[in-house]
């Protein structure tokens, strides 16, 4: 695939960790080039993500090393002042977002040897995956959307209008579902359905596309919080019960419930936050 935008591996075992052996390569102005002719942006160190929490008002870590991990309310916040005084748009931040997914995966799982189904939700986080399945059909996955909650404004409907000119297929919630229970039909999931604003339980159709998911054994790619996860979910809270992602890509910054993930891969995308809003980053 052809690799652009930003990304961050934020670790690939069960604790997060940065490995000093991986090294991410970036550029923003080569559409055309592989991903082995990148130059390299930075590469790794071993560093420990510790609990650091308190950045999305500007307040900046005073310990070397440490992440920022954001709140609810700090989520929020960050969007509210990238959107605001910062000049970004809300399809500027998705487009971001997408990409960033959509890089991740082509970092870990091969187009010849995967399928997607992508489940999008009614919200910024549905629109991310909308975003991230044109890019994964760009670079040449198979890819198939189950967006069962749609939206009538006009950012939504347009993401619709460029995945269906790539003739890519909107799947009733019961052909999705079906699909699920055949692993050669979909092989991996991405969970695009709620983010960091969802409060309370999800309703259906979504409640029974979680259920079902709770018990796949194919690999899912969460999209910044698993989807049917408090959003400040402690690190030793149990998540029985909840979808289990292999990959989590974090967005801007991993929320606190990225503590609990116990999964292979763990991506942050977007590097793109200014310092103004004192995030801590690796």
């Amino acid at each position: 695939p052809m690799l652009r935008g930003s990304l961050i591996p934020i670790s690939a075992a069960s604790r997060i960790k940065v490995t000093a052996s991986h090294t991410w390569r970036y550029t923003p102005y080569s559409p055309l080039s592989s991903p082995r002719q990148h130059r390299p942006l930075f590469t790794h160190q071993r560093l420990k993500l510790s609990r650091a929490r308190h950045f999305a008002t500007g307040a900046k870590t005073t310990m070397a090393g440490e992440i920022s991990y954001l709140s609810q309310s700090e989520a929020i916040k960050v969007d509210e002042d990238l959107m605001g005084s910062l000049g970004f748009s809300i399809d500027q931040l998705m487009e971001l977002a997408g990409l960033s997914i959509a890089c991740a995966i082509a970092e870990v799982y091969k187009p010849e040897d995967h399928k997607f189904v992508v489940f999008c939700g009614p919200g910024n986080n549905g629109g991310d995956g909308l975003v991230a399945a044109r890019h994964l059909t760009h670079f040449g996955y198979s890819v198939a959307i189950c967006y069962p909650k749609r939206t009538n404004k006009q950012l939504y409907l347009n993401l619709v209008k460029q995945c269906e000119n790539l003739n890519i297929k909107f799947l009733k919630t019961e052909d999705a579902l079906e699909r699920l229970c055949h692993a050669e039909g979909c092989p991996c999931v991405v969970d695009a359905m709620f983010g960091f604003s969802f409060k309370g339980e999800p309703r259906p159709p979504f409640k029974e596309i979680l259920e079902t998911l709770v018990n796949a054994r194919m690999p899912i790619v969460s999209v910044d919080i698993p989807s049917g996860w408090s959003v400040e979910r402690g690190e030793d809270e149990s998540t029985e019960g909840l979808i289990q992602p292999e990959m989590l890509v974090s967005l801007t910054a991993p929320k606190l419930c990225a503590k609990s993930f116990k999964g292979k891969h763990h991506y942050l995308g977007g590097r793109f936050a200014p310092p103004e809003l004192g995030l801590v980053l690796p």
